[in-house]
């Protein structure tokens, strides 16, 4: 036996439905502007444990491309957090445990310790990616206190890349990455997808760079890059730049 509903109840119930379903799709839409961010972070994170892996293996050639790639992401999403108000305590501690995998622990094994002496300069640069990330706080808005550690970890794997592996190169380099890390000079927030159309420019070069060159040509272009920024900061890249 079929019980039919006046029209009026079956209106009622179809706008019910259609609010539930656009409620749905706003809480969705809410909960993906959120995570967007926190996503980026997460495939940085998985870069730098990537990239541990072939140092692992010894394709390092491989590894030096995952950071590069995790450069990328870092220096996106933050960008996106901010264009999307979505920043969280959650999301700083995800991009900064990121950062300490990909930066600090998957860049040092580029070292390649075969000894105490190169021991102790990974672990060197481990804690100074460490330290640069947990206390130096520069009390400026978008001022960083020492060289962040996404530009030395790119430095390093240029050095690795353009010297083929020279493992005194590549140490020399390291402790001029822990001493621009730990030092207390200010480094500007560089805002390279918030900022002027040029740095926007650089960052779509670099992925282009990195997808359509010769890694060898993409390491020269992420050396300049990093260096401009290194030694150059407020010259180049303040956000007044």
């Amino acid at each position: 036996m079929f019980i039919l509903r006046p029209p009026s109840s079956i209106f009622q119930y179809a706008k019910k439905l259609f609010l539930s379903e656009q409620a749905g799709r706003i809480h969705l839409q809410e909960l993906a502007r959120k995570n967007i961010a926190n996503a980026l972070s997460l495939t940085n994170l998985m870069m730098g444990l990537s990239s541990i892996l072939c140092s692992l293996n010894e394709h390092h050639h491989c590894a030096c491309w995952l950071l590069f790639f995790g450069f990328l992401l870092d220096l996106a999403d933050g960008a996106v957090a901010r264009q999307l108000n979505a920043c969280s305590v959650l999301g700083a501690k995800l991009d900064d445990f990121a950062d300490f995998t990909t930066f600090g622990i998957a860049t040092s094994l580029l070292l390649q310790a075969h000894g105490i002496l190169d021991g102790v300069i990974v672990i060197c640069y481990v804690m100074a990616v460490f330290t640069r990330l947990c206390f130096f706080s520069s009390g400026i808005p978008f001022v960083y206190r020492g060289l962040p550690c996404p530009y030395a970890s790119a430095i390093l794997a240029c050095t690795f890349l353009l010297t083929g592996g020279n493992r005194i190169l590549l140490y020399v380099a390291a402790v001029v990455m822990i001493l621009f890390m730990t030092d207390h000079g200010n480094y500007p927030h560089d805002k390279v997808l918030e900022s002027q159309v040029w740095k926007k420019i650089v960052y779509i070069g670099g992925l282009m760079m990195l997808f359509c060159c010769p890694l060898r040509l993409a390491c020269i272009y992420f050396l300049i890059w990093c260096f401009s920024y290194t030694l150059f900061p407020s010259t180049l890249w303040s956000c007044r730049c």
